[in-house]
């Protein structure tokens, strides 16, 4: 003391400031390099020889900002990359952004429509680009600033973008391999078509509406034996057959008929065949077959060998029938054909009910089922040369073998759920923005390469790819695949883990298993850590109709990154949502205060001593509080191993406020201001080193604090905080 006043840092005379504080110790990690493993070595924060810790970003989306999601999966993130650089590992955390093409390129033309009222061929395909492509990295921008202002620590000098030379590369030789393998094909098959977005789309990219409907029961004439039930009358001119179960006694009699009728003007052919699939005591237990218009009528048609007739186009609109139907709208021509089955007297039932109705999630267009010429991968064709398994079984393998751990394991189930009903994959979209698709025609040939025919009068395929394609080779492309020499790619692959949103474990995590297994013979993961969706304070989705969306930006700005992380990560396991609200998030800036207290209080009460860390002359209950701590910290550390982060932080927090800050230091108060050195020496050094241990253990969930605070403690030859020894290696008791 002097003078009554603390000699120490001014700083601490002030509560914590997180927005004077962050940006300027984000400069400072930056400045140091320690976020790129090879400079850690260069530097001797880690050995070269090391183990290795690697682990992608999952890459946000190009079309906008990043949300309270993404703040999520980056706070967890942060926290394994920067708990295994402090245990020593080699440690790289691989940033980058995806194109995500159909979100980006509808973005891009809403915009163009409102503010110049254009669409995108008034543009052309070339200019068009010019335009996503700038709107594209004004929004990269934007998120790679946001990621730095929740304290990401990202290797920038690797950062990869889906759509970037390297990756596509990597997307042109991994189409080439599965062309050459005979696993891309091109056929007709039914596909999800948006009629408003004029694409495929994939099932991850639907959103099923609930919506009331009628539900219609009729007989196609007066002398067809069986009535059918749909919602959708108007694509029963395209039925081929009524499928009814094989042991349903009512149709029996029936089975192998053939009926030519017409219904509402259009002539039909249809038979009766029995078929297992059939629900016999749902609706009349007849199931109307129209193959070009649903999947699972495709199915049966396929089975027993039946035609495939289109009646509705790509605009949705009617091909079939006279003037009452040719050209009309899906909706118009249900209407008219409603009334033709009155009028006829056909119509039996008309109920009202309700229906999950498949929308494009970009566009809200109303999907349609139609018979497409597409690109497929091919997920059940034996591959020669890996024993003759399919796809699907290198994507169930790793699972099955316990060589990808999915946290929670709940999740495997439904994996292998999918991956078995898994139907192949449809990867060409009718859009300009992404990977185009490397085949190229002239006349009767087909031409795929990665590289462009040299010869003229070759036409390219104008379809991309699905973003799943590139976004399935995330693990490796940013690695240097497919340069198989490449270091990153020898050292960090497979990587260590991959942490995403439970959402996405089919559409991502299972196309990233099946790319790397079949392209490199390997995992592309050890661990998968599904965090779950970022709720509200009463447990809603958070919605801008609700008006419940919280800025993870505004709220850092509020009260501070480390407030947000802390309370992202506090209470919530793997695979369970979180309830989030403002008032947690200034629970945890109160705690970032405590911290700032602490240290004012040890360092103002401990400054006539020299810390010093292989201290011996601790007293008998020293030497019990030191025991109890280590002991909670093995604990932590054990934790922290097993990715339960929300225990861990819990522990610190209860440890450093419920028990260092109100019991030990009100205990140490006499013990400081007494006669007694021994005591007085033994105290002082141990609230150092616990503070000290506090501040390293605190440091992945609440960096920047943790940073500035360590700036200010008394230790001699310091790093960086970021690159600070873990104090516990044995967690063993």
């Amino acid at each position: 003391m002097n003078n009554g006043q603390p000699d120490i840092n001014p700083k601490l005379l002030s509560p914590y400031n997180p927005e004077e504080t962050e940006g300027r110790i984000y400069k400072l990690w930056e400045e140091s390099g320690f976020f790129n493993p090879d400079i850690c070595i260069e530097k001797n924060v880690t050995d070269k020889d090391a183990e290795p810790f690697s682990i992608v970003l999952p890459p946000p989306n190009v079309t906008g900002t990043l949300h309270i999601g993404h703040a999520s999966m980056l706070a967890i993130e942060d926290i394994m990359v920067r708990f295994a650089r402090m245990q020593g590992k080699r440690t790289l955390w691989l940033p980058g952004t995806d194109h995500a093409a159909i979100a980006t390129q509808s973005k891009v033309e809403k915009i163009i429509e409102k503010e110049e009222g254009k669409r995108k061929n008034d543009l052309g395909r070339e200019e068009f680009l010019k335009r996503v492509n700038t709107f594209a990295q004004d929004s990269h921008d934007t998120i790679i600033d946001q990621a730095k202002k929740m304290g990401a620590s990202l290797d920038w000098s690797r950062e990869a973008f889906t759509l970037d030379d390297k990756r596509s590369l990597a997307v042109r030789t991994a189409f080439k391999k599965m062309y050459d393998d005979g696993l891309i094909y091109r056929g007709n098959r039914i596909v999800n078509w948006d009629p408003k977005g004029q694409t495929v789309i994939s099932d991850d990219e639907i959103v099923y509406e609930e919506r009331k409907a009628k539900l219609y029961t009729f007989k196609y004439s007066k002398d067809f034996p069986i009535s059918i039930s749909t919602t959708r009358p108007e694509t029963k001119v395209g039925d081929v057959a009524v499928a009814v179960h094989p042991e349903d006694a009512r149709y029996k009699e029936y089975v192998g008929k053939e009926y030519d009728e017409i219904f509402c003007g259009v002539p039909i052919h249809i038979k009766i065949i029995a078929d297992a699939a059939v629900e016999k005591d749902f609706g009349t237990g007849a199931l109307g077959v129209t193959p070009a218009h649903s999947q699972i009528d495709a199915d049966i048609a396929y089975k027993h060998n039946l035609p495939t007739v289109q009646v509705i186009n790509e605009y949705a609109k009617m091909i079939v029938g006279g003037e009452n139907l040719l050209g009309k709208k899906t909706t118009e021509a249900r209407d008219i054909i409603v009334e033709w089955l009155r009028t006829e007297g056909l119509l039996e039932k008309e109920e009202e009910i309700t229906q999950n109705v498949s929308t494009a999630e970009r566009t809200g267009g109303i999907i349609e089922p139609l018979p497409k010429l597409q690109w497929f991968i091919n997920v059940n064709k034996p591959i020669k040369d890996r024993d003759n398994k399919t796809l699907k079984d290198l994507m169930l393998e790793p699972i099955r073998g316990k060589n990808i751990n999915i946290l929670p394991d709940r999740f495997e189930k439904v994996y292998y759920n999918w991956v078995e009903n898994l139907r192949d994959w449809c990867i060409s979209r009718q859009i300009w923005y992404g990977h185009r698709i490397p085949v190229w025609y002239k006349g009767n040939e087909i031409y795929c390469d990665v590289e462009e025919p040299k010869e003229a009068d070759w036409e390219q395929d104008p379809d991309t790819l699905d973003t799943w394609f590139s976004s399935g080779l995330w693990t490796f492309s940013t690695l240097g695949w497919p340069d198989l020499e490449s270091k990153d790619l020898q050292i960090y692959h497979p990587t260590t883990v991959l942490e995403t949103g439970y959402d996405i474990i089919f559409f991502w995590v299972a196309r990233m298993i099946l790319m790397s297994q079949y392209l490199l013979d390997e995992i592309p993961f050890k661990t998968v850590y599904l965090h779950g969706l970022v709720r509200d304070a009463q447990g809603r989705k958070m919605s801008k109709s609700l008006g419940n969306i919280i800025d993870p930006l505004d709220v850092a700005k509020k009260y501070g990154a480390d407030a947000v992380r802390m309370s992202l990560v506090m209470g919530t396991g793997p695979g369970n949502d979180s309830k989030m609200s403002e008032d947690k998030i200034k629970s945890y800036k109160n705690y970032a205060n405590k911290l700032w207290n602490i240290t004012r209080f040890v360092l103002s009460n401990t400054n006539e001593i020299k810390y010093n860390d292989n201290f011996q002359e601790y007293t008998k209950k020293d030497k019990e509080l030191l025991t109890e701590r280590d002991e909670i910290f093995k604990t932590i550390t054990k934790e922290m191993e097993e990715y339960k982060f929300y225990l861990a932080g819990d522990k610190i927090y209860q440890y450093t406020w419920a028990r260092f800050a109100d019991i030990i230091i009100e205990e140490s108060k006499p013990i400081l201001n007494g006669e007694n050195d021994e005591d007085k020496s033994s105290r002082a050094q141990f609230l150092l080193d616990t503070l000290i241990k506090i501040n390293i253990i605190l440091h992945p969930f609440m960096p920047f604090v943790t940073e500035e605070i360590w700036s200010l403690l008394p230790v001699e030859n310091k790093n960086l905080l970021m690159v600070t020894p873990w104090p516990i290696n044995d967690t063993t008791n």
